[in-house]
């Protein structure tokens, strides 16, 4: 609670969460932390059932989405949700009823806007056939850049594009790799270099690095003041390209 409570101290507005995550105990944590969220944007998340550590599978059924909102409302203790997304896309059921279940939980004034987790370009064009997608949540790093051509789809849109694992950095944090070496120029850490790029990579980039220390957090708000020049954020970005898998 320490972490969330300081995060709002130095001007975080936005809080992620979803209902796989605990399962549902972070929901819980949030709430006893920050409510009533004056001035707070809180987004969580449901179709995606971890049932065991590093086991999550997707369930797209419109009852259990509708179910796990309900459930969201309460833990949260909101009448509205701000942002709710479908954590995953599941191939078993219709799109259509997935997302559209999400528009009649939104229609019913349970949910203020709609975002989707892990999609590609097509998945997000058939979506906006059914309902305004306001953001996309993909894994996306200097090193993890397969979501590319999604980014570029929503920055031309101006949909929000947040990035999970966004710290992720392989041998680039390395010493005397590209990260340190450009970090230290900053009087910076890798950490928040790779944030840094992040940001500058799109006006729309969000990222939702989770941290358990305060200390943590308060250096990648931090990464916000740090501005890259554009040869460094090109050094950077070849240096993990080259990385790519």
């Amino acid at each position: 609670m320490r972490v969330l409570r300081r995060a709002v101290d130095l001007g975080v507005n936005f809080i992620d969460t979803a209902d796989s995550y605990g399962p549902y105990v972070s929901e819980d944590i949030i709430r006893e932390a920050l409510h009533p969220y004056d001035g707070l944007v809180i987004a969580t998340k449901a179709g995606l059932l971890r049932t065991g550590p590093d086991t999550w599978i997707p369930l797209g059924n419109p009852a259990y989405l509708r179910q796990e909102c309900e459930m969201s409302l309460r833990r949260l203790g909101v009448e509205r949700i701000d942002l709710f997304q479908l954590h995953r896309i599941d191939r078993h059921y219709p799109l259509a009823d997935q997302v559209g279940e999400l528009v009649k939980l939104q229609d019913e004034g349970k949910i203020r806007h709609i975002g989707l987790s892990e999609i590609d370009v097509d998945q997000l064009t058939a979506a906006q056939q059914l309902t305004s997608i306001v953001s996309v949540q993909n894994e996306y790093n200097l090193t993890k850049r397969s979501a590319e051509p999604l980014l570029d789809a929503v920055t031309e849109q101006g949909i929000g594009f947040i990035p999970w694992f966004p710290l992720a950095a392989g041998p680039l944090a390395a010493p005397g790799g590209p990260l340190q070496q450009i970090a230290a120029e900053h009087h910076a850490t890798p950490s928040q270099l790779a944030l840094a790029w992040l940001l500058k990579r799109s006006p729309v980039m969000l990222p939702i690095p989770g941290t358990s220390k305060v200390a943590h957090l308060e250096e990648n708000v931090a990464a916000a003041q740090i501005t890259l020049s554009d040869d460094e954020f090109d050094t950077l970005a070849a240096a993990g390209a080259a990385q790519q898998d």
